[in-house]
Parts: structure tokens; sequence; C-alpha cells
């Protein structure tokens, strides 16, 4: 029988609700001398799940185990260390990697020195920790989302005392700077410029998982995408929990979203896109810069959640249907050609039919481009958890279908907007299904397939769309 974890911290919501007020310290990573060369002649393999900064996560792990001069695989039979970046926003998420993990129980018996790392937003989780310490023993080494620095320290303590590790703060650490990151793409970039969120909507799990809200100062920012511009890359996004909060939490300063925004955009980069965004805090001034500069995509991901004002506010979401929609009518009078897509949960605890029809009148009315729908999804430790007026599983499915229709035909029209017109499109790779043809997407993220060479992948080129379907556009290279 494996041994228990060596325990550091466990974690706990309760502890994870606190919050504290004041900037957060920065630190700059360094590889300590006696883990340069712990992965010599080792190897690892990294599987990263769920939202863009779980992958931005995963870039940054990389980038630590090549300093300490492992070597990436794919193939999980040649790993010696496996990673496991994980996601815990929905359920159905959880239980993929749950399976996973059994998969490898017998890997693990095979290789008793493969060591197998869960890291990520599950282990922020009281119950995961519990699961995994009891259930899956081939899990050697657990930590959170705020100490991917110490990996190093995780790794040498579970090589040279043979211990499983288990480390997660409940309270967020500090921002680390200067942490290697392999990028997983030549030409567009992940950028955090927040971690952590401070919403506490009623049926999400992040404001525990993921911590309080912490700005990176606007200089290591500008540093970043400045290298990236210097070395040819051709597009950042900018990551947060919500983006629009980015600078609230400087005590020194006065610097907000649109004021990163407006710095970014004069570095010269040619595509600026950021997610995710929400609704309460989106300003004018953000609107006013989105439109003042070329280099900042159209299109926004707004999420509304719901359309009806009883739902948002049980869903603790800090704004109205009416104020959405103003704001969704300023940006279009900003930015006429702007492209919206949105989330939506339908089923929320208590959701009566007109609340979903307020729902279903809202994306029509807002002239939505696409949107994530979903059924609402319990996360044990979230208020809504324990409403006693959950939804009918059925009825909620009947509703899904019911608004997949409208949103599709709105993705549809968005589309079709575009037929006939040259747009300048950013060559990302072959149609996996397709592999004659070429995909990229527009300034708008309309996926465009059409015919080329490889040479043209990582390039913006004119294309002039010649036919417009539902999920996609095609189109031909203008020369």
């Amino acid at each position: 029988m494996r041994k228990k974890f060596a325990m550091y911290d466990v974690p706990s919501l309760e502890d994870a609700k606190k919050r504290k007020f004041g900037e957060t310290a920065v630190l700059n990573f360094t590889l300590d001398a006696k883990f340069k060369e712990l992965g010599k002649g080792k190897t690892y393999v990294m599987k990263a799940y769920g939202c863009q900064g779980n992958l931005a996560d995963g870039e940054k792990i990389s980038g630590i185990m090549d300093s300490m001069g492992y070597t990436e695989v794919e193939n999980d039979e040649e790993a010696d260390v496996m990673f496991f970046v994980t996601c815990a926003i929905r359920e159905k998420a959880e239980t993929r990697i749950y399976g996973e993990l059994g998969r490898l129980k017998g890997l693990k018996e095979k290789k008793p020195d493969l060591r197998i790392v869960l890291c990520g937003c599950m282990p922020q989780e009281e119950v995961t920790v519990e699961k995994v310490s009891n259930t899956y023993t081939q899990v050697d080494i657990m930590f959170g989302t705020h100490n991917i620095h110490k990996l190093p320290e995780y790794l040498y303590e579970s090589y040279t005392k043979n211990l499983r590790v288990l480390e997660v703060f409940s309270k967020e650490g500090e921002i680390v700077e200067e942490i290697p990151q392999k990028r997983g793409n030549p030409y567009k970039a992940w950028i955090d410029i927040t971690y952590g969120c401070d919403e506490f909507c009623t049926y999400c799990i992040v404001p525990y998982t993921r911590g309080k809200e912490r700005s990176r100062n606007p200089e290591a920012i500008i540093k970043e995408v400045s290298a990236l511009a210097k070395a040819g890359y051709k597009e950042v996004t900018l990551l947060g929990e919500n983006v629009n909060s980015y600078g609230n939490d400087f005590q020194d300063r006065k610097y907000t979203f649109g004021n990163l925004l407006t710095d970014l955009a004069e570095i010269g980069i040619p595509r600026i896109r950021f997610t995710t965004s929400h609704p309460k805090d989106l300003d004018v001034f953000t609107m006013e810069v989105m439109a003042r500069y070329p280099n900042i995509m159209p299109h926004l991901h707004l999420p509304v959640q719901s359309g009806s004002n009883k739902v948002l506010k049980k869903m603790n979401r800090k704004y109205t249907r009416e104020i959405y929609l103003e704001k969704i009518e300023k940006l279009k009078k900003l930015v006429p050609s702007i492209s919206i897509t949105t989330d939506i949960i339908v089923g929320f605890p208590g959701e009566t039919e007109e609340d979903f029809e307020d729902t279903m009148s809202l994306v029509t009315e807002a002239g939505f481009e696409g949107a994530y729908t979903f059924v609402y999804s319990p996360r044990t430790g979230t208020p809504a958890a324990t409403f006693t007026d959950q939804v009918d599983p059925v009825v909620s499915k009947q509703r899904l279908h019911r608004l997949n229709e409208v949103v599709n035909a709105g993705f549809a029209k968005g589309n079709k907007r575009f037929d006939g017109k040259v747009v300048s499109v950013l060559i990302d790779g072959r149609n996996e299904k397709k592999e004659h043809l070429l995909r990229g997407y527009t300034r708008h993220n309309k996926i465009v397939d059409l015919e080329g060479p490889d040479s043209l992948i990582g390039k913006l080129v004119q294309v002039k769309i010649t036919k417009a379907q539902t999920w996609n556009l095609e189109g031909q290279i203008i020369d």
C-alpha cells in the first residue's frame, strides 16, 4: 500500500472565501542550482484541460520542466513525469480526469518510478484532495493554482525522499514573474494579466480555486508583449477571469484595463484579443480604446448567463438585463462591425418558463454571433448547489435545445454578413478533418477554410469569402 501524502497545506473552501485588501507581493522566479539537472535524461507529458488560463499554466509548467533538463514527449509510455492541469468548472470535466487517472494505474504498476502530477483547479477543492489521497494512490504530486513556481521543489522531494507530495494554498500566493514559458504556438500567445476572481457568482467554483483578483504590473505585461512583437508574433490574447477589473487592486496608481489596452496597442503587434470580460466592469473608456485601435480585434466575448433579472440577481451577476443591453448598444455604436459572443446557462435553480423566454428574447435583441450554452451543473461548495428549487433535468435539456436553435441562427447570420467580402485571416494550420484545406481566423474570430501551402501557416493573408456557412466561412486567397 502506498504512503499517504506528505502534507504541507491542504485546501479549505472556507479559507478560500476570505479576501485580503491591498496589493499582492511580486516575486521573480529563480531556479536553484540543485534543480538544474534534475531532469537530465528524463521526459514528461503535458495534458492541460479547460480554459485558456489552464493552457497558459501548462506552458509555464513546460517551461520550468525544460529549464530543469526534461524533454517533452507525446507518448504516455515514454514519460517519466505526467502532468494533468485540471479544470473544475463542471462535474463532467472532473469525471474525465478521474477516468484518465484510473487508466494510468496499470502504467504506474509497470513503471513505479513514473511521477503522476495533478495540478490546476481540481486540487483546490477539499473533496478532490480527499478522493485522490484515498482512491487514486498512483498520483505522486498534487498542487494548486497558486504555487506552480514551487514545482522543482516538489519533484526533488518526490525523488529524494520517495514521498507523495501535496501542497495547495487556500489563500493565494504571490504574483511570480519571469517563470519560463514554453509557448505552444510560434505566432499566437496567451498573456496572463490578472489572476483570480472576486465576483462570487453563486454557481461558480472559480473564486475558490483561483483566489482573489490580483493584477500583474503593467510594466511586466508591456515587456512581455514587446518581446513577442519583436520575435514576430502576430497575435496575443490577454487572459483573466475578469479582464475588465484589471488594475482595481492597485494602491499606488490609477491604471485600468483601458490604459493597458492603449499601451499594448501602441506596441504595434498586429492583433490583440482578450477574455473573459464581465459586463459589470466593461466601461466606456475600454470601448473607446477598442474603437480607436485597429489592432484590437472587433470581437468581444461577454458572458450574459441569463436574460432574466430575477435569475441574474440569484446568480449574483451584479447587473441587469437592461444594463447589459445598454452596454451592447453603446459598443455597437463605437465599433459598428463588432462580433459579440456570450455564455448562457439554462436550468439555473428557480428558472421558470418566463425567465427562460427572457433569455431567448435577449439573445435575439443582443444579436449574438455565437454562444457557449450549458445546462446548469451544481458544484459542491457553491451557494447554488444548496438551492432547493433545482430545475427538472428533462426540462433543462429541452430548453437548451430550443436555445441552441436561436443561437445557431445568430451564428449563421453573423457569418453571412461576410459573404463576398475580403477579410484578413491569420492562418492557424490545417483543417483536421479536411487536411487539403488550411484553417484560420478573421479579425472577428470567424473560422475560415481555404486552399493553400503550409508556408502560409502563421501568416496574415487577405482572403475573399466565397461561401458563408453556419459554423465556418470558405474563401480564396487574394494574390
